[in-house]
């Protein structure tokens, strides 16, 4: 008796099955895309910066009511400014989503129209917080006055120097959508400086709340 041997082979669809299977292991097995890895990377350094933001703050609050006789917040702080400074930061964040959106969109007219007005808003906050500065140091009360002055000028200083590198940021980044176009590589440039503007207008809040608002109680 011959027995007959049937020998089994794949067929196509199957083949053609097993391939999707390996490629799709593979793919779900490999690394994240750029864009993932640079904002992950970026909040690690916004998180950074937010600690130390949290020191200026817990320093603040321990050296507020310090002021070796010298004038208090009450005394000093004119929050109408404030009010003027902080809706010109809230405005230059929403300008600056709209800005985000129109170079995901590829749409560079408008990406420019937002960034200028953003650095606009920028440059008016940055310009009442140095009239207020400058003219609490023409009263006397400059950093080197008492605790309660000088932990006033680092906190508040220190939010205004990253306010005006975002600021010189913007720029740069506007000269490089002019020269190279919104390509991946710039956009997750401006991705980046995105976190970094709405993360100052988060300390710029707790800087209301904590200096200004609780200061002329």
């Amino acid at each position: 008796m011959t027995v007959a041997t049937v020998e089994t082979r794949p067929t196509a669809v199957s083949a053609t099955l097993a391939s999707e299977l390996t490629v799709g292991k593979r793919t779900a097995g490999g690394p994240s895309p750029k864009r993932t890895v640079v904002a992950y990377g970026f909040w690690i350094f916004i998180l950074s910066d937010m600690v130390m933001f949290a020191a200026l703050f817990a320093a603040y609050a321990v050296m507020a009511g310090n002021t070796a006789g010298g004038p208090t917040g009450a005394q000093l702080f004119n929050l109408r400014s404030v009010f003027i400074e902080t809706m010109c930061l809230l405005l230059s964040s929403y300008t600056c989503g709209l800005g985000a959106l129109s170079a995901e969109r590829r749409n560079s007219a408008l990406f420019f129209l937002f960034a200028a007005l953003t650095f606009v808003l920028g440059a008016v906050f940055l310009l009442i917080e140095g009239t207020e500065f400058a003219g609490m140091v023409a009263r006397g009360a400059g950093p080197e006055r008492s605790a309660f002055l000088s932990s006033f000028f680092t906190l508040v200083g220190t939010h205004g120097a990253h306010v005006s590198i975002g600021l010189v940021w913007l720029v740069y980044l506007a000269a490089q959508v002019k020269t190279k176009g919104l390509r991946p590589a710039v956009l997750r440039r401006l991705l980046c400086w995105s976190l970094f503007w709405h993360a100052l207008d988060i300390v710029w809040v707790g800087v209301l709340t904590l200096v200004y608002l609780m200061g002329v109680t």
